[in-house]
């Protein structure tokens, strides 16, 4: 039987190394984390201390999205401390999101694309407006 302990990481395709790396970077604010020598282009970021992370993958292929921001698309979630926080973040930084303080999903949650349209949903224990 598979008894699954925690989430390790998340893989995503990018086409631009160094601006992937700046929004996951600088918005996002991640810390980016030591990568083995692998053959392909790529980097690795910590997410909170619980040891998960997100890798970035350089790939030309033809898998990558081109729509907008659409919840029901694959994502992953980040949990934020602040939505109020956040959404003023996000402003500031002039990046365009999908805000949902009163979601059905019973906390709220913002989404948003990074530089490769892959969507990133962000939300909070509760909307702290």
């Amino acid at each position: 039987m598979i008894q699954v302990s925690a989430m390790h990481h998340v893989s995503l395709l990018v086409t631009d190394l160094e601006r992937a790396k700046a929004f996951y970077r600088e918005v996002i604010r991640l810390q980016e984390i030591e990568r083995p020598p692998f053959e392909f282009p790529g980097a690795w970021f910590a997410v909170g201390s619980s040891g998960q992370q997100l890798h970035l993958i350089v790939h030309r292929g033809e898998c990558l999205r081109q729509g907008g921001i659409d919840s029901r698309d694959g994502h992953f979630a980040f949990r934020v401390t602040s939505f109020k926080d956040t959404l003023a973040w996000l402003d500031r930084c002039g990046i365009e999101y999908d805000a949902r303080p009163n979601s059905k999903a019973g906390f709220p949650q913002i989404y948003v694309l990074d530089p490769d349209r892959n969507i990133i949903e962000l939300n909070a224990e509760h909307a702290d407006l």
